[in-house]
């Protein structure tokens, strides 16, 4: 079922990482301020913080 991806790698060497990485950031970033009021701040704040 997920040849092309891992032929992908072999291929081109990438992988999704970075995006596993960033996502891993984003959650403990929520986590740390227990939930999101504000929609547009905690998306200013990502952009500031892990850009």
């Amino acid at each position: 079922n997920h040849y092309q991806t891992i032929l992908n790698y072999f291929d081109n060497r990438s992988t999704n990482a970075s995006a596993e990485s960033f996502n891993a950031k984003i959650k403990a970033f929520r986590s740390q301020f227990r939930g999101v009021r504000n929609v547009e701040f905690f998306l200013f704040r990502l952009t500031t913080i892990y850009a």
